[in-house]
Parts: structure tokens; C-alpha cells; sequence
């Protein structure tokens, strides 16, 4: 058995942030990591997708360095959000020149890549709308990246795998984030990976809240952030007219967790900082 911790939506970012949220989101990535690392068997790794910081800036990029100085004994595969820059990401992060973030990215640049584990594969999307150096809201998954994952995914189709990708490829409910979606980029994601028996799940962040769903016969995870989470109201909401509802909260930063046990990968979603316990096994379960 092994698993596989998973964050997003990290929001890293400077001191002259507007929102006035580095400290913030510093922390609660901090006390993620460290939860994570108190795991129990310690996760072979961990898993970005994307988000990693507010404004794509390599300054952000650079905070996020230092900040993982801290935290080298687990490898970390990173993913590109719409809050990303793939330029200033790597500027930062240079591909091969350092071992805080493994990546790797397709011939034609975009942060596609392929990593094997113990019987398991992880297969990297990147769904960055990025045009002139700057980051789009919504996903994006051209034919240059489908023919990518084709081709990867019909490469060893045998093998288990694990699909990553920071948008969610399916609606969620919660209606501000949801409604500006075109849906071109999502058919050409199904074509790709309907009656791809290998693909155990697309895990996703984006929404500030996990939630899970079936998309093209495959089970698509979404994971909480470990910033600040989006609240949970799934009325409709007039895009135009501001109605003074709450849209974010300061619930607690989360995680996911991917266990791969005898061919089975199950999810679990946790929350930190740890809680004190409540219970502890001092009595037997079973009697000799």
C-alpha cells in the first residue's frame, strides 16, 4: 500500500498582495505540510495541482521557494493553474536545476508530464488558458495537449494511472464559478479519456472545495484548497449584480489523500492543523 498526498489552489504570494493574504496563505500551506508529514505511512508523495500562486509573478514564485525549503523529504509533482505563469514558474523553478518542484512539460511547452510509481502512473494536464503572458480564468485543453495524452495514455495502457489537472471538468453546482464556462475544452478532455480503463481518477482542485463526480466514465476528486475555501451555496447568482452574498470562508485548509492498495485507489479528504485526539486504542478490538 502507498498513497499519495494532493494540495492545489496553494494562492502563495507577496508581501504587497492587495488582499493582504500572504501570511495567510503562507501558514495554512505550512500547516498542511506539516500534517501531511505526520502521516501515517508518510506519503511517497506530493501532488500540486496548480494554483501555486495568486498572480503568476516570479517574486510569488520565489516566496513559495523559500517556503519549501522547509519541507524536501517528500517530492513534490507540481501542475499549472489559471493563477500561473508557465515562463515565471520555471524561471523560478528551472526544469532539472533543482529539486524542490518535479516537472516536466511536452514539446510544445506546456506542463505535461508522466512520472511512474510502485504499479501506478501519474500523468500530468496542464489546463492553463495562458495567452500573452497572461492567465485566463476559465481551462483550457487545446489539440496540441489532447494529442499529448493520447498518446501517452495509449502508450501503456496497461498500466494503472492517475490523472491530474487543476480544473474540474464538470460543473459543481456553485454557480459563480461555473457559469462562464465554454465547454469545448472539456468534449476534447472526454474524448480523450472515455473507455480509458487504465484511469483509476482525475484528480482536480480549482473550486476551493472538494467535491466528486463522474465525467466520460472516469471519476473526477476534487481536492479542498489549502488556502481559503469557497462557500458552499449553490443558488443561482446574477453575474451582473452584486447581492452581497458570502463567497469565500475561512473554513480550515485541506488536503487530499490517494491510497493505492492491491489495484484499489481510494480517496480520503482531511483538514489541518491536526486535532488533538479524542480516543486512543488502549483496548484490544479483538479478544485473543
Amino acid at each position: 500500500m502507498i498513497t499519495f498526498a494532493q494540495i492545489t489552489d496553494l494562492h502563495i504570494t507577496t508581501l504587497d498582495d492587495p488582499y493582504k493574504s500572504k501570511e495567510r496563505n503562507d501558514a495554512r500551506l505550512r500547516d498542511v505540510l506539516t500534517t501531511i508529514y505526520n502521516l501515517k505511512p508518510r506519503p511517497v508523495a506530493i501532488i500540486a495541482s496548480g494554483d501555486l500562486v495568486d498572480r503568476g509573478e516570479a517574486r510569488e514564485y520565489d516566496e513559495l521557494r523559500k517556503l519549501l525549503m522547509d519541507f524536501q523529504g517528500i517530492p513534490i509533482f507540481a501542475g499549472m493553474g489559471n493563477h500561473d505563469l508557465r515562463g515565471p514558474f520555471q524561471e523560478v523553478f528551472p526544469k532539472g536545476g533543482q529539486s524542490l518542484l518535479h516537472y516536466d512539460t511536452d514539446k510544445n511547452g506546456f506542463v505535461q508530464y508522466e512520472h511512474q510509481f510502485d504499479g501506478l502512473r501519474l500523468v500530468m494536464i496542464d489546463t492553463l488558458d495562458e495567452r500573452d503572458g497572461k492567465h485566463q480564468e476559465n481551462g483550457a485543453f487545446c489539440a496540441k495537449r489532447a494529442s499529448w495524452l493520447n498518446r501517452t495514455l495509449g502508450r501503456n495502457s496497461q498500466m494503472r494511472t492517475m490523472l491530474a489537472l487543476h480544473h474540474p471538468p464538470v460543473r459543481s453546482g456553485i454557480y459563480w464559478m461555473d457559469a462562464r464556462e465554454d465547454y469545448t475544452w472539456q468534449k476534447r478532455l472526454a474524448d480523450a479519456v472515455k473507455n480509458r480503463k487504465q484511469v483509476r481518477t482525475m484528480m482536480c482542485g480549482h473550486l476551493h472545495r472538494a467535491f466528486h463526480a463522474s465525467f466520460a466514465g472516469q471519476v473526477v476528486a476534487a481536492s479542498p484548497a489549502t488556502s481559503i475555501q469557497l462557500t458552499l451555496n449553490l443558488t443561482e447568482v446574477d453575474l451582473k449584480v452584486p447581492d452581497g452574498r458570502e463567497i469565500l470562508v475561512e473554513e480550515p485548509a485541506g488536503f487530499s489523500l490517494h491510497m493505492w492498495d492491491n489495484n484499489v485507489l481510494t480517496t480520503h479528504v482531511a483538514v489541518a492543523p491536526a486535532f488533538p485526539p479524542a480516543v486512543q486504542y488502549n483496548f484490544p478490538f479483538v479478544k485473543a
